[in-house]
């Protein structure tokens, strides 16, 4: 079993401050899609933060995450893309640190993002 506390550490201080230079809204918002991922799975699995292991981090459970998000938080498809961006983000970070979860990885890397009602409507045809 792999802690998750130390890959989570090394995404925000290498790869989002070091590796991808992102602003400190940014950041925090990735920070907070992390809490809420987190006391979602703090919850489900009854297991702290600081003792949860990476394993436990699979598919099922985002999308468990995600479906709460839009029924529980009512949270629009809009936010619960973002909310998953920050996960498959991390996903794609974890692919080079953790080689033998490579088929859990892909998995939660295969969740779709929902449509979305665009911003700005199509010009009229006629």
């Amino acid at each position: 079993m792999t802690s998750l506390a130390p890959h989570v550490t090394a995404f925000f201080s290498e790869r989002l401050t070091l590796e991808r230079r992102v602003s400190v809204n940014t950041s925090d918002s990735y920070a907070y899609a992390f809490r809420l991922l987190l006391e979602f799975a703090s919850n489900r699995l009854r297991v702290a933060p600081s003792k949860m292991t990476f394993e436990q981090i699979d598919a099922p459970l985002v999308v468990g995450f995600l479906r709460h998000l839009e029924t529980n938080r009512a949270n629009g498809a809009s936010s619960r893309n973002v909310r998953l961006a920050v996960i498959k983000s991390f996903m794609h970070f974890m692919e080079y640190r953790l080689p033998s979860a490579l088929e859990q990885i892909q998995r939660i890397l295969a969740i779709p993002m929902k449509k979305t009602d665009s911003r700005f409507a199509a010009p009229r045809q006629g």
